[in-house]
């Protein structure tokens, strides 16, 4: 592999020279500016050998690099080892630091090539500020990968009631009541969640997100919806088209875009399109900049749809139960099999297929023991991961896909004897943890303002982790939606406000690299508290239900209340779960939500 990596950068610095440019740029995204990315679109990969689902990759004649952040670091210097490309640490995976270097690196009159159907509009013009010279209308991948893949063509299909709460109408009326407060008359959305929110579609064009690639285009009467061809059967086209949703050719996007009436005027949100997108709206037509507004409007869940989720974690935690209870016999049977890390995952995943209503997962499961759960995105290859056998911390990072909700779970295991160091550490992240759960916050309060209450027992100790403590999560959506954000890297902008109906991650973390890794995850929604003369609170409803391994708890670090609040927690689990397991799952469920 990495001598194949190395004939690919050849190949790729061979077409530079042809088409006269100085370096060439291959982001990780598609033209949705996708977290997770079809076949065609993962170039990056491709071209350097770094599997990690965010880096940025450039090419010169005598250098090749791959910008990611301390979640990767170990990861990318074992897979680009070899490959003559070197890893590039940043602080965070929202750092543009990569452009810096080609500022200082690239001399005036040189040339910078990158895909401008994939290059974030935000990114270009970050670039051109610096005065990078861009050539955008090159697609060197297309020349160098020469078996590379088509596109996706699986099927579109309805997300029905009652799991879709509002219909497709009412979710249009409310996008076009918000472009005519704007002033736009015209409204272009590329991200996929958005378009899966709302035409009430979905599809599995990427993995462990149930979206499908396409536009759309709206304006005050009809949509257009820009998607290959076949993957919408008529029947479903004639629904759309009775909501004045008429399926368009997927390609046809831009020309859509450059035949707007002069003197119109178009929304975008310049965070969420590409370059090349933008550049096909004509000059004539009057540009509005704003967040796209079903960004806003899928973010705060109805209470139907909090009542599908609270229903769909109660499969997903009985699934977990199966699953734990499984895993503590076979670790306990002296006569089994090694287990690897893989294994435990796919028995995971087995136990989620099993529930009513699951899709697929939600992301690749991180089954990490001992120095592996270290490795924040650490992924278990088929062959040749880790046995687990001896003594330490097994780290999983789960989640499903179901028609009513998408689920994330983090949990931390003992195997065999563990120290008094892991329950220190295991505790303080528990501490952070249920700081978290416990907050209250002003209505409108910027999500990143709240990293510092679930870091803060860390830091007392002398301790950090080097990812944000939250992330939203959509309905039966991708795993990772914003505008919500709770992490130091994500600036306190107004679309970060915390409002009612959001769910948000709750996951800080302790990594001590070479040794272990150590998570604890639920998902919270956010909820009146209170309101007084100061305004209206919110709180946190926790909405995951699985036990909290308490063998790794060191109680003498634990305060009255967050023993009580612990205690609760699982009093609610054992309830909740109860009537959906039986036989050793029940067991074990009765075992772990034992009072401490």
């Amino acid at each position: 592999m990495k001598e194949s990596i190395r004939t690919r950068l050849e190949s790729m610095r061979a077409a530079m020279h042809r088409h006269q440019v100085d370096a060439c740029m291959v982001p990780s995204s598609d033209p949705h500016l996708s977290e997770y990315l079809p076949a065609r679109w993962q170039g990056r990969e491709w071209l350097s050998g770094f599997t990690g689902s965010v880096g940025t990759f450039i090419v010169t004649q005598d250098f090749a690099g791959v910008w990611t952040d301390g979640r990767y670091w170990t990861q990318a210097e074992a897979e680009l080892a070899g490959t003559g490309a070197k890893l590039m640490k940043i602080s965070s995976g929202a750092s543009v630091q990569y452009v810096d270097w080609l500022a200082e690196t690239l001399k005036p009159g040189q040339m910078l090539a990158v895909d401008g159907a994939v290059l974030g509009l935000s990114i270009a013009r970050l670039l051109q500020a610096r005065g990078i010279a861009l050539r955008t209308d090159l697609d060197l991948l297309d020349e160098v990968w020469t078996d590379r893949p088509g596109l996706p063509d699986a099927p579109v299909y309805e997300h029905q009631r009652p799991f879709a709460d509002k219909t497709r109408a009412a979710k249009l009326a409310a996008l076009r009541a918000e472009m005519t407060r704007q002033g736009a008359a015209h409204h272009i959305i590329s991200t996929l969640d958005d378009i899966a929110y709302l035409f009430n579609l979905r599809g599995s064009d990427v993995n462990y997100n149930p979206i499908f690639l396409s536009h759309a285009l709206v304006d005050q009467d009809r949509a257009m919806l820009f998607v290959g061809a076949g993957k919408i059967e008529p029947g479903l086209a004639g629904l759309l088209a009775a909501d004045n949703v008429f399926v368009e050719p997927y390609e046809e996007a831009a020309q859509a875009l450059a035949t707007l009436p002069a003197g119109s005027t178009l929304l975008l949100d310049p965070r969420r399109i590409t370059f090349g997108t933008r550049q096909a709206v004509p000059d004539s037509v009057r540009i509005i900049e704003a967040v796209n507004p079903t960004t806003f409007a899928k973010s705060r869940k109805t209470e139907h749809e909090a009542e599908h989720v609270r229903a769909t974690m109660e499969q997903d935690g009985a699934a977990l139960c199966e699953f734990f209870s499984w895993l503590e016999q076979t670790l306990a049977d002296p006569k089994r099999e090694p287990l690897t890390e893989y294994a435990i995952g796919q028995h995971l995943l087995e136990a989620r297929r099993r529930r009513p209503g699951f899709v697929s997962l939600s992301f690749g499961t991180i089954a990490g023991f001992n120095a592996n759960g270290a490795i924040m995105h650490y992924r278990a290859p088929a062959q040749g991961s880790a046995v687990v056998e001896g003594n330490g911390l097994l780290l999983l990072d789960s989640g499903g896909q179901y028609t009513g909700g998408t689920t994330d779970i983090t949990r931390v295991v003992p195997v065999g004897v563990i120290t008094q160091e892991h329950r220190r550490d295991f505790t303080l992240v528990l501490k952070g943890m249920m700081a978290l759960s416990v907050a209250r916050f002003p209505r409108g309060v910027k999500s990143p303002m709240l990293d510092a209450i679930a870091r803060a027992p860390l830091w007392a100790a002398g301790i950090d982790f080097g990812h944000g403590t939250g992330h939203g999560v959509g309905y039966f959506l991708n795993v990772h939606e914003g505008p919500q954000s709770i992490s130091p890297s994500t600036p306190p902008d107004a679309h970060t406000a915390m409002e009612p109906g959001m769910i948000t991650s709750n996951e800080p973390g302790i990594y001590r690299p070479g040794k272990w890794g150590i998570r604890i995850e639920n998902l919270v929604l956010n909820v009146p508290a209170a309101e007084s003369e100061f305004g209206e609170f919110l709180g946190f409803e926790t909405l995951t239900l699985c036990p909290i391994d308490t063998r790794c708890i060191d109680k003498s670090l634990l305060r009255e209340d967050e023993v009580r609040w612990l205690n609760d927690y699982h009093a609610t689990v054992r309830q909740r779960l109860s009537p959906h397991v039986s036989g050793d799952a029940l067991r074990w469920l009765n075992e772990r939500t034992e009072a401490i």
